[in-house]
């Protein structure tokens, strides 16, 4: 089973999605807040990575960073997720080293074809 880590702190955001990701066979392990994320990410060692940019302690960009530039989660692929999504937004989550970007509310297909071309696989 794919593991995926969902950094997100909204907790409708988290059931939906989680669940939605669960039926389609991935198994997903959530954390509430950027440094929760990063210290999930070093524990679990998932094949990918959905952050938020609106975290609490630690956001989403910053954490983002400190991953990519860690030697054991540079090479974890990471999902950046939105709501607010303003002109630059995905330029700026890629250059904060995030593989791609996406918006809230979750398109699913959309979501799915970005983790399947990111993985490589279907879970």
């Amino acid at each position: 089973m794919v593991k995926i880590l969902y950094v997100e702190d909204n907790d409708d955001n988290i059931f939906m999605l989680s669940r939605r990701l669960g039926r389609k066979g991935f198994d997903i392990v959530v954390a509430t807040d950027g440094k929760a994320g990063i210290e999930a990410a070093n524990r679990e060692a998932p094949a990918l990575i959905l952050m938020d940019l609106s975290l609490p302690v630690i956001d989403g960009w910053e954490a983002t960073r400190r991953l990519k530039a860690a030697p054991e989660t540079a090479t974890i692929p990471v999902i950046a997720l939105t709501a607010h999504a303003m002109e630059g937004d995905r330029e700026k989550a890629l250059a904060a080293g995030c593989d791609d970007f996406d918006t809230k509310p979750v398109e699913l297909p959309r979501l799915l074809s970005k983790i399947e071309a990111l993985l490589g696989a279907e879970p």
